[in-house]
């Protein structure tokens, strides 16, 4: 019987890598966006919405054993505690963390019942680390991580597993849209601002959404029965500065 594996905001960018290399890995892949996509079985799904979340996962839990989710629908969002409006405020918290934490509630009843299950949230380097101008985006990361430790500890009784992916630079849609509002903005060249982020790598490139995903391939197999309530961090050594 193939695994399934339920993620949110599967149709772009490290989501899409995700659902691509676990269908080529043989699971059954439910993908919950708002952006239709032709890869995995789609449900459209606004991750705002948390009764839709909810009723969602619950549909899938049905008719299959949960035996992973990952948690990677988000947004990045640029702006100080002062340049923060109160509804971009709630926009970050609302699709980056209450739509992890709807997720999580909607598949721990499979998980619990089969006593196993990997869950993963896709953070950011910056649940370890402060950056400028990242006030919201930088709470809402630093909140996965601490939801992935006390689920881990919460649930490890029922062999139930709970980590969280730190993702440094990586190039997807979200990369390219953060430069290009900040091109907008500042007036700076295209190309010459992404020469600058690859060389603040210490590995001198920015990351690639495949290689986030095998990491969470890794995370969701037998290979990582006992890891849970980690930080795991992909980013080319930039947190180790």
């Amino acid at each position: 019987m193939k695994k399934t594996c339920i993620i949110t905001g599967g149709s772009s960018g490290i989501g899409l890598s995700c659902v691509e290399l676990f269908l080529e890995n043989g699971y059954q892949v439910f993908n919950l966006d708002l952006q239709p996509s032709d890869k995995g079985e789609y449900i459209h799904c606004d991750i705002t919405n948390l009764n839709a979340v909810r009723e969602s996962i619950s549909n899938i839990a049905r008719s299959y054993k949960i035996d992973t989710l990952i948690s990677n629908a988000g947004i990045h969002f640029s702006g100080t505690i002062e340049n923060t409006s109160d509804a971009e405020f709630d926009r970050v918290l609302d699709i980056n963390v209450k739509g992890a934490y709807a997720a999580i509630q909607a598949v721990l009843p499979s998980m619990k019942k089969h006593r196993d299950g990997s869950i993963i949230l896709i953070a950011s380097d910056q649940a370890l680390i402060a950056k400028q101008n990242s006030f919201a985006y930088n709470l809402s990361k630093t909140a996965l991580a601490s939801m992935a430790k006390t689920t881990a500890l919460d649930y490890a009784e029922f062999n139930i597993r709970s980590n969280a992916l730190c993702p440094g630079t990586i190039e997807t849609p979200l990369y390219h849209k953060a430069i290009d509002n900040y091109v907008a903005r500042s007036g700076a060249n295209k190309d010459e601002i992404h020469r600058e982020e690859a060389s603040l790598q210490p590995i001198g490139r920015l990351g690639q959404p495949e290689e986030v995903a095998q990491f969470a391939l890794f995370l969701a197999s037998e290979k990582a029965s006992f890891i849970t309530g980690s930080l795991q961090v992909i980013d080319g050594g930039y947190t180790a500065q």
